[in-house]
């Protein structure tokens, strides 16, 4: 795992400042603090920062070359089939230096060229330069695990693992980008490929893209989730092939020259990724949580103990508190580049810290709720659709519908879940399926109102919602489940992926993500519905599976709780109060105009339990204040 970037520009006679691109580094030096390297040839210039994971000698060296130093790569991540490839490449005649996968990418983009990629099974992003054709390459994972951010125009193209790395080269200003605000105010993550800085653009998961010397740049899609239906084959055909390639991914990302742990709720996903890892593994493994004093709606630590003594795993808690939230937030948005997703930031940060003390790699069951179905969302979702089916008499093929009798034993899911329930019912019961998932997913409900109309006004002609809908309405997408899971993937997921980089690279961990083997993702998306979510059965496929394999305590739960902040309860009480009124009520934020100030009190006040209004706001001005403001 590491921190890459570079630097392109078109004009031949133009050469790269290599204190620039030193500086460029030094952003990113607590993604790679172990070594550090560059290439600059003229008008293009690559850094690297190196976390040495496999091969820790100096032939990990990057960047690095193949023999005739035709090409050059800078690569942040991990090639989990890096050994089976090698062996491949050596039988065609490939000579190796070393034993990283950086270089078995490298001999493999020399016979393949993009072509390469499909073979590749892990987490990466990384840029390859051509000194003959004069082609930057660069590529990003299929799930989008690992960053690859870019900035381009008629003179330069400047990219980076993080958007501050781009952003010191100076070559542009930090700017908003008003379309990323309003994505943001609604979701609390950005669509497709942009950010919230005007001009600088994230390269989508499982793309590619090439720049040629006469500035034609080609962005290509080498990977996507086909949820074709396969009525081919049995459940326990599906059920003998998730068995297997669960266990295949976690024995894959167990290769590492350093030690290894595990991120641990005490939830099914990082449960099975634990049972799995130690299992496979002769010697010790460590498993790492976090939890909140604040109450027991706050601490599944019993739990994960529990998961820890029945695996023989050395366990390791830690427990933030208010005072570390009000310490920490800025630091976090500096991080995190821009903000997204909820406040399980917090909580991970400092369990990523407590890992780091231990291990140099932590695997974690992230992946696990988009995949086979695990929000309750989905479910609600689905008793509304099954409802609207049973009276109309409209319920279509089983191979695609929950229906109404099906799903009734199920419904004990939505216990607590009541205040949900009436908000969604409330308004536009009924209407098309995708008007009423954008209800429950819009985080905007409660917060539109504080936000300057102007604002709305101004940028009235970009809509989220229709982007929204273009995304969930794929047209090979038909059953209900995967329109919401796809739409998830392709949008949730990146953003929950980005925290996940964040707090682990913030502390030089590197993080792994089995759930998301790709072969995994690929299998799930074919399952027929009623295989993966039987009866609105939350992970239904996936329980099945690992039913024998995790602790039966586990395996009975229904409190997962999802790593839940107090938030709500620290807003009404120090310090937490004071930062809050502090940040959103502040001359900067005011001087803004873009929050209506005159009801911040009132939320603070009555925002609800595990409520994500103020948070948004919070985030938001936060950003504002670190990356606008300097």
């Amino acid at each position: 795992m590491c921190g890459i970037c570079g630097i392109y520009y078109l004009d031949q006679h133009r050469t790269v400042d290599p204190q620039q691109l030193n500086d460029m580094t030094q952003t990113l030096h607590h993604r790679g603090p172990d070594d550090e390297g560059f290439y600059i040839a003229g008008n293009i210039g690559l850094g690297h920062k190196r976390l040495s994971i496999i091969d820790l000698s100096a032939a990990g060296h990057q960047p690095m070359a193949n023999e005739d130093e035709r090409y050059w790569i800078v690569f942040n991540g991990e090639v989990y089939n890096y050994l089976e490839l090698r062996q491949r490449l050596i039988a065609r005649g490939h000579v190796f230096r070393s034993h990283t996968d950086t270089e078995v990418i490298l001999h493999l983009y020399e016979d393949e060229g993009p072509k390469c990629l499909p073979y590749l099974n892990g987490m990466f992003a990384f840029a390859i330069w051509d000194t003959v054709e004069h082609i930057l390459f660069a590529a990003r994972d299929h799930l989008g695990i690992k960053p690859f951010y870019y900035s381009y125009d008629t003179n330069s193209f400047v990219f980076a693992s993080e958007i501050k790395a781009i952003l010191k080269t100076g070559l542009m200003k930090s700017q908003l980008n008003p379309e990323g605000i309003a994505d943001y105010l609604t979701f609390q993550f950005c669509l497709g490929n942009k950010t919230l800085f005007q001009n600088i653009y994230k390269l989508m998961p499982g793309h590619y893209l090439q720049l040629r010397s006469d500035g034609h740049l080609t962005l290509q899609e080498y990977w996507d989730v086909d949820f074709t239906v396969d009525t081919d084959h049995t459940e326990s055909y599906f059920q003998q092939r998730l068995a297997m390639l669960l266990e295949d991914a976690v024995r894959l990302q167990l290769r590492a020259d350093v030690p290894v742990g595990a991120h641990l709720s005490g939830g099914l996903d990082s449960t099975t990724v634990t049972c799995l890892a130690t299992s496979l593994l002769e010697n010790s493994f460590h498993t790492f949580s976090g939890a909140f004093r604040e109450g027991p709606q706050y601490d599944e630590t019993s739990y994960a103990r529990l998961v820890a003594d029945k695996t023989g795993a050395t366990h390791h808690e830690i427990f933030p508190t208010a005072a570390d939230f009000v310490e920490l937030m800025p630091r976090l948005i500096y991080f995190m580049d821009e903000p997204a997703a909820g406040p399980g930031l917090l909580p991970q940060y400092f369990v990523s810290h407590l890992a780091s003390q231990h291990v140099k790699v932590v695997m974690g069951g992230q992946g696990g709720d988009e995949i086979f179905g695990g929000y309750t969302r989905y479910l609600i979702a689905y008793l509304e659709a099954s409802i609207k089916g049973g009276i109309e008499g409209t319920q279509e093929d089983s191979k695609y519908v929950v229906t109404f009798e099906s799903i009734l034993p199920n419904l004990p899911q939505l216990q607590g879940y009541q205040s949900l329930l009436k908000h969604f019912w409330q308004d536009g019961l009924f209407k098309n399926i995708d008007e009423r998932y954008y209800r429950l997913i819009n985080r905007s409900n409660n917060t539109h109102h504080l936000i300057n109309p102007d604002f709305w006004v101004a940028h009235a002609d970009y809509n989220p919602y229709e982007v929204y809908r273009e995304l969930f309405n794929h047209p090979d997408c038909h059953a209900l489940i995967n329109k919401m899971t796809r739409f998830d993937l392709k949008t949730l997921l990146p953003a929950l992926l980005q925290v996940e980089d964040r707090t682990s690279m913030a502390v030089s961990l590197e993080s792994r993500v089995p759930l998301l083997d790709h072969r995994i993702v690929e299998l799930v998306a074919s399952m027929p519905p009623m295989v993966k979510f039987r009866g609105g059965r939350s992970k239904h496929i996936f329980r099945e599976v690992i039913r024998d394999l995790v602790p039966v305590e586990i395996y009975r739960r229904t409190d997962k709780m999802g790593f839940p902040v107090p938030l709500s309860e620290w807003y009404r009480q120090e310090p937490v109060r004071s930062f809050v009124k502090e940040t959103l009520l502040g001359s900067k934020a005011r001087s803004r105009g873009f929050i209506q100030t005159g009801q911040i009190i009132h939320l603070l006040d009555k925002e609800r339990n595990y409520g994500r209004g103020l948070w948004g706001l919070l985030n938001l001005e936060l950003w504002m204040q670190v990356f606008l403001d300097g």
